[in-house]
């Protein structure tokens, strides 16, 4: 009895330690997620002279005002419409072709699905250098049609993806039902799919948008007027040869990370449950 009580205990322990290792594991992974983010947006606040000092601490608010006063608020603006702009256009595309790659059947349907995917297998920076010489014969550069159209390329390949993978998961029953009462496509995928997958298209669109939000390399090269550039070229501005303006530096920084967090924490509850939906195969 004291044997198998003793094993029992010893079982017990090792799992509670166990436990307790996962625990521990969890909030170091944690601390090191959230730590450079805090510690960003906390020294956005500090002056240039006490941002790297341990034992000093002086709030402010000059570093804000300064980078808004230097014309930050016009990047912000550019950054938020090109992607709000770009991540509609890119949903609204990619709700249709996931429904018609889930639901329809037409000539090289397998093919033209692959062609899609395999778009997204290229990086971005072997597309940069032919987009830029398109878009400078075409007249675009420094235009936002140029922007938005490289954002919803970029962009819809994976979101017509993670949609194809959250229809499967709709039972095709209703779009029968739907077809007997004389819905037309448009009605059965605005008025009876849409609604049910909803949280696919919120995870969708959150992706296209923080994609598009800390894109750089196609800004950079499309964009050379200084009232055109979006949130990160302006960001890198202030990285100098010789000096670099920290204080402007990490509230722009702040600035850039806080739209992303007001957006995420949110919707994570419904962006979770569509990647889930999405990754499903039927």
């Amino acid at each position: 009895m004291r044997t198998s009580a003793f094993r029992f205990g010893a079982r017990f322990d090792l799992g509670l330690l166990g436990e307790l290792t996962i625990v521990a594991g969890t909030l170091l992974v944690l601390f090191l997620l959230v730590y450079p983010t805090a510690w960003v947006i906390v020294a956005s606040f500090r002056t240039p002279e006490t941002m790297f000092v341990a034992g000093r601490w002086e709030f402010t608010l000059d570093n804000y005002v300064a980078l808004l006063n230097s014309g930050f608020w016009r990047n912000i603006v550019n950054s938020l419409g090109l992607c709000l702009v770009s991540v509609a256009i890119s949903t609204v595309i990619a709700v249709n072709a996931a429904y018609a790659f889930s639901r329809l059947r037409f000539p090289a349907k397998r093919s033209l699905f692959a062609s899609v995917l395999f778009g997204q297998t290229f990086p971005w920076i072997v597309l940069v250098t032919p987009l830029f010489i398109l878009c400078a014969r075409l007249g675009l550069l420094n235009n936002w049609l140029s922007m938005i159209f490289v954002y919803v390329a970029v962009t819809l390949p994976f979101s017509i993806y993670l949609l194809v993978g959250y229809l499967r998961a709709v039972p095709r029953s209703l779009d029968e039902a739907a077809i007997i009462d004389g819905a037309t496509q448009l009605q059965i995928v605005w008025k009876i799919v849409l609604p049910i997958m909803l949280p696919g298209i919120v995870a969708t669109a959150t992706y296209a948008f923080l994609l598009c939000w800390s894109e750089y390399l196609f800004a950079l090269a499309l964009l050379t007027q200084d009232e055109m550039k979006t949130m990160p070229l302006a960001l890198y501005a202030y990285f100098g040869e010789n000096v670099t303006e920290w204080g402007s530096v990490m509230a722009a920084s702040a600035l850039t990370t806080l739209p992303t967090l007001l957006l995420f924490l949110p919707l994570q509850a419904r962006m979770t449950s569509g990647l889930a939906a999405g990754s499903v195969k039927q």
